[in-house]
């Protein structure tokens, strides 16, 4: 049997009808590609952006469309991925973040945003998944009444 899921997943759809976005910070090109294919297969949809410069450009330009953060710690640029989350929050308090690093975990008691989720690089691809619809479901069930 022929394995089909990248073309028969459903897209992850908002209350509106409107497919979730996903906005993915990292600068390794190979790592950015493997997080596109695994949020596409999970029913997503994404944009991806190589720094923090960019990602917070995206944001400011319209923060509502994005549905999570999925952002690697450390980036070229002034800004890393713990200072892009932080602005990500400013704009969109309930924002789903998620952390991958290679060498920062020891950082993210100190550095990363209430109610978010690190994943130490490597990583299996149903981490990454699970730590995004848990994180998602978390954030519907916290704007629920408000």
């Amino acid at each position: 049997m022929v394995d089909d899921s990248a073309e028969t997943s459903q897209k992850i759809i908002s209350g509106d009808g409107s497919k979730l976005l996903v906005l993915i910070a990292e600068d390794e090109f190979l790592i950015q590609a493997n997080l596109e294919n695994v949020v596409t297969e999970a029913g997503f949809e994404h944009i991806s952006v190589s720094n923090a410069e960019e990602a917070v450009l995206a944001l400011e330009e319209d923060s509502d469309r994005f549905c999570a953060l999925i952002t690697d710690v450390r980036m070229p640029g002034e800004a890393d991925g713990w200072d892009l989350a932080r602005r990500a929050r400013e704009m969109q308090p309930l924002l789903p973040v998620i952390y991958m690093t290679g060498d920062s975990a020891k950082e993210w008691a100190a550095q990363g945003v209430p109610n978010s989720v690190l994943l130490q690089k490597p990583f299996v691809q149903a981490q990454l998944v699970t730590a995004l619809t848990t994180l998602l479901n978390d954030a519907a069930a916290s704007s629920v009444g408000q």
